[in-house]
């Protein structure tokens, strides 16, 4: 059996592995992701697969963020027959999300194409529009926790909860090839043990092979100042002291949710500052119901609470905005406010706009609050320049630029240790790290060798590797 990694390989985003079992041949992919926030090169990344869909047998998902998911409309339109794999809670957020992937690349294109008619340039498409999400959704198959599945005859798969998101899983494989079996566990992404609203990740049976992921390789998050103080802070010096706008790009799935859990707390501890705040995105309105129905993923503090408080995402002077229209109308108001708006890298989507109209001023602040690739407009931003370009169109940084990276999703060296303590290191044949920057991948590897790890590789992009 062999492994090719064709995405989040010594990078961040647009997860894809492929398993190629010779006996039978039968060819699995783990993830199918999009690339983001990588700049000029996105585009290029996301056109080509560096495999044909058509060869695939099977598509297994971990879970529902878009780099890990939003290339299957491209994979299906390019040849892929078979099922896709996911869990219940993934199913329902895989719909909404693929068709507001659709929605904003269709959106955003239109915008950048009438720039690019003004600079006498061609127009750029989109890799898939609505009508291609549709053939996704036939596809899918939805697998319980914790329950033995049989895809095909010799491959088994198991779910288990990683606590990264609603709905997220590791992927355990059981493959017999030939006279060989091979247990081969892939990640996905690891969630927190200390995670604000879900439960902490279970334990996983032995692997032989282990596709583990390594964003926070080399950090431990900052457990001396909590998320909510910090998040406090921010809404009083820039709605209070310097009656600006506080602009939070934040992914609609996970990190939304987070905000408005951390300030409904706030409300009712009755530090909560009465100005306006705003969720402007239709898809994080959608997300945050579709969470509300799944109670059981929540952990035991949240199911505490949701004794006393019905409903953890709403406080006072809460608003949801849905129609563009007044979405664009805020940026005309000079009123104080918080505005939470997809997406988190600020890549796409209304939040692009708000910094767009919004960072000349130096009363308001843009506030990130979780990873962001080095290249995405996020990204930039972390690095306080003096200018940035959005559409194509350069802006001066004149607000104030805030960081918050306690609030990652993403498990930290800690938790990543944690999380593999289930482990004998001597019967893992080969830990593969993915979906990190090399650099904290390196650091991250020597600290597993460390650990008893004896073989951990950091495959580069479409590299094949043997099994044995």
């Amino acid at each position: 059996m062999k492994i090719s990694f064709h995405g989040a390989a010594r990078t961040v985003t647009g997860s894809k592995h492929l398993l190629h079992i010779n006996d039978p041949e039968k060819k699995i992919l783990l993830d199918c992701g999009m690339f983001q926030g990588m700049g000029k090169e996105t585009l290029e990344l996301n056109s080509e697969f560096g495999f044909d869909p058509a060869e695939i047998d099977h598509v297994i998902i971990s879970h529902a963020h878009i780099d890990h998911i939003g290339l299957l409309p491209k994979l299906v339109k390019e040849g892929y027959e078979g099922n896709i794999y996911c869990t219940f809670a993934s199913r329902e957020l895989i719909e909404m999300l693929l068709i507001d992937s659709a929605f904003i690349q269709e959106a955003d294109i239109k915008h950048i194409n009438k720039i690019r008619d003004r600079q006498g340039r061609e127009h750029v498409q989109p890799l898939y529009e609505q009508e291609d999400v549709v053939e996704v959704f036939t596809r899918l198959v939805t697998v319980q926790y914790n329950e033995t599945y049989i895809v095909d005859d010799g491959i088994e798969l198991l779910y288990t909860d990683c606590g990264h998101i609603l709905g997220s899983a590791a992927v355990n494989l059981k493959i017999k090839e030939g006279d060989k079996e091979y247990r081969l566990t892939f990640s996905g992404d690891i969630g927190r043990y200390r995670d604000v609203l879900l439960r902490s990740p279970d334990k996983f049976p032995q692997a032989d092979y282990i596709i583990m992921e390594s964003t926070y390789g080399d950090k431990l998050h900052d457990l001396i100042s909590p998320a909510a103080d910090d998040l406090l802070h921010y809404v009083e010096e820039t709605c209070i002291q310097k009656k600006g706008k506080l602009i939070i790009p934040a992914f609609s799935l996970g990190r939304t949710q987070e905000l408005l859990y951390m300030l409904n707390m706030l409300e009712l501890e009755r530090r909560l500052p009465k100005v306006k705040y705003y969720v402007d995105s239709p898809l994080s309105i959608k997300v945050t119901k579709a969470i509300k129905q799944h109670p059981e993923c929540f952990n035991d503090r949240v199911k505490d609470l949701l004794k006393k408080d019905d409903d953890v995402f709403l406080f006072k002077g809460l608003e949801f905005i849905k129609d563009v229209q007044d979405s664009k109308n805020l940026n005309y108001s000079d009123e104080p406010c918080v505005i939470i708006s997809a997406s988190g890298m600020a890549e796409a989507g209304r939040v692009k706009h708000h910094i767009a109209n919004n960072i000349g001023d130096e009363k308001n602040t843009i506030l990130m609050v979780g990873y962001c690739e080095p290249n995405s407009l996020g990204g930039r931003l972390k690095r306080a320049p003096k200018d940035v370009t959005i559409f194509g169109i350069q802006h001066s940084v004149k607000a104030d630029i805030g960081v918050i990276d306690s609030m990652s999703a993403h498990a930290d060296y800690e938790d990543l240790s944690q999380w593999l303590a289930c482990q004998d290191p001597k019967q893992v044949k080969k830990l593969f790290l993915v979906h990190g920057e090399y650099e904290v991948q390196v650091k991250f590897r020597n600290r597993l060798l460390r650990k008893g790890f004896h073989d951990v590789e950091i495959p580069a992009l479409h590299q094949e590797i043997g099994l044995g």
